[in-house]
C-alpha cells in the first residue's frame, strides 16, 4: 500500500479477531468504550453505534476481576474485536483472554515482572491472539529519563528514547517467551515526543504500530493535535492502525480518525466535502448550509450507504464557487440575489432558493447511494 508520499514502511501482520493490522492492510481505526465494562448492555450498545459509523476495532477497561469476566458476554454478541486494557495485575490479563479478548494491551512502565509477562505471553500463545505492547510517557520510568538528561540529552528527546527502550524491552520478553505476534504504541500528550519515538521505533524493527497522541484534550485542540501527529507519521509511511484520543464520546474519535485517514489520502472520502470560508461576498447561509450537507452525508454513511461520489462542492459566492461547484461531482453555489445554483457533473441543473438548492442536492446524493 503505497502513502501519498512514498512507500509504506514494511510491518509484519498481526490479526485482532478477524481485523488484520500490519502488512499490507489498510490502516484501521480504533476507539475505547467509555462505559463501565461491567454494565454488559450499555458497553455492547456503545459498541453498535461504534461499529456503524466505521470502528473497527474496539478497547475496553479490565480494572478488575468483574470487568474481565464480563469479557465474555460482550465478546459473544460484539461486532467488533475486543482489545482488552490491562494495567498492573497479570491476572486480569488471564482472564480477560480466556473470556473471549481478540487481544490484550500490556503497560511496560506497569506490569515489570518477567514471570507475570511469562504467563500472560503463554496464555496468549494458547488463545493465538496478539498482544499490544503500548508504552505512555506518563507511564516511564522517571529514572530512564533522568539519566539521559544527566547524559546531554533534552527532556523531550529523552522522553522519546525511554519511550523506545520500554517498548522494546517488553517486545524482546515476549519474544522470549515466543510471542511473535506484537503490536505496539508509544504515546505522549506531545506531538513532537509521540512522532520522534515513532520514527524512531520504526527505524529499529518491524513491530505494526498503533498511532495516537494520547490525552489529547477536548476535540477543540485534541482533533488539531492529533491531526498534525498522526497525519505526519501516516505521510511518512508510518502507522498501521489509529485512535484519536479526545475527552469526548468515542464516536468523536472515530469520526476524526476516518477524517485523518481522508485528508492523508489512505481512505477514500466518499465523498470529499469542499466548501469555501465566508467573507462579505457570500449572500446565502454558507456555514448552515455547509453543516447541513455534512450532516446529511454522514448519517447516509451511519445507515452503511455507498455514496458513488467523489466530491460535493458548497460554495458561498460567484468568484470561486462555479468553478469549484463544477470540478465536484455535485455542488451548489450562492449567488448575489441569495439563491444557489446547483451543478451536475460540471453542469448547471438551475437555480434555486437556499431551501430547494439544498434539497435537491440531497436528493442528487440519495441517487447516488447504492
Amino acid at each position: 500500500m503505497q502513502t501519498p508520499q512514498g512507500k509504506r514502511r514494511h510491518s509484519r501482520s498481526v490479526f485482532v479477531g478477524k481485523v488484520e493490522v500490519g502488512g499490507n492492510a489498510p490502516i484501521s481505526i480504533q476507539s475505547m468504550l467509555n462505559t463501565d465494562t461491567r454494565d454488559t448492555k450499555a458497553s455492547l450498545a456503545q459498541i453498535d453505534e461504534l461499529a456503524g459509523i466505521g470502528c473497527e476495532i474496539i478497547r475496553l477497561a479490565v480494572p478488575d476481576m468483574a470487568a474481565a469476566q464480563a469479557i465474555a458476554t460482550i465478546a459473544e454478541a460484539s461486532p467488533l474485536p475486543l482489545v482488552a486494557d490491562i494495567h498492573f495485575d497479570h491476572r486480569l490479563a488471564v482472564a480477560a483472554i480466556e473470556n473471549g479478548a481478540a487481544a490484550v494491551r500490556l503497560n511496560p512502565g506497569n506490569l515489570t515482572d518477567p514471570a507475570a509477562v511469562e504467563i500472560v505471553a503463554k496464555c496468549a500463545l494458547a488463545h493465538n491472539i496478539p498482544i499490544r505492547v503500548g508504552a505512555n510517557a506518563g507511564s516511564l520510568r522517571p529514572a530512564w529519563i533522568r539519566a539521559k538528561m544527566s547524559a546531554g540529552m533534552s527532556h523531550d528527546a529523552a522522553v522519546a528514547e525511554s519511550l523506545v527502550e520500554s517498548a522494546m524491552h517488553e517486545c524482546a520478553m515476549l519474544e522470549k517467551f515466543g510471542v511473535s505476534a506484537i503490536k505496539v504504541a508509544l504515546k505522549s500528550s506531545s506531538v513532537g515526543i509521540t512522532t520522534a519515538a515513532c520514527r524512531e521505533f520504526a527505524s529499529r524493527s518491524d513491530y505494526p504500530l498503533h498511532l495516537g497522541i494520547t490525552e489529547a484534550g477536548t476535540p477543540a485542540h485534541g482533533v488539531i493535535k492529533s491531526a498534525i501527529g498522526i497525519g505526519t507519521l501516516l505521510m511518512e509511511g508510518i502507522g498501521d492502525t489509529i485512535r484519536v484520543s479526545l475527552t469526548a464520546p468515542p464516536a468523536a474519535e472515530v469520526t476524526a480518525a476516518i477524517r485523518i485517514l481522508e485528508a492523508c489520502g489512505l481512505r477514500p472520502a466518499a465523498p470529499e466535502l469542499v466548501s469555501c470560508p465566508t467573507c462579505g461576498r457570500t449572500m446565502i447561509d454558507l456555514i448552515g448550509l455547509a453543516g447541513e450537507v455534512e450532516r446529511f452525508i454522514d448519517g447516509l454513511k451511519s445507515q452503511g450507504k455507498v455514496i458513488n461520489l467523489a466530491k460535493v462542492a458548497v460554495m458561498g459566492c460567484a468568484v470561486n464557487g462555479p468553478g469549484e461547484a463544477r470540478d465536484a461531482d455535485l455542488g451548489i453555489a450562492g449567488s448575489k440575489s441569495g439563491e444557489v445554483v446547483l451543478f451536475k457533473f460540471g453542469r448547471t441543473v438551475g437555480v434555486f432558493s437556499q431551501k430547494d438548492g439544498v434539497e435537491a442536492l440531497k436528493q442528487e446524493i440519495v441517487a447516488a447511494c447504492k
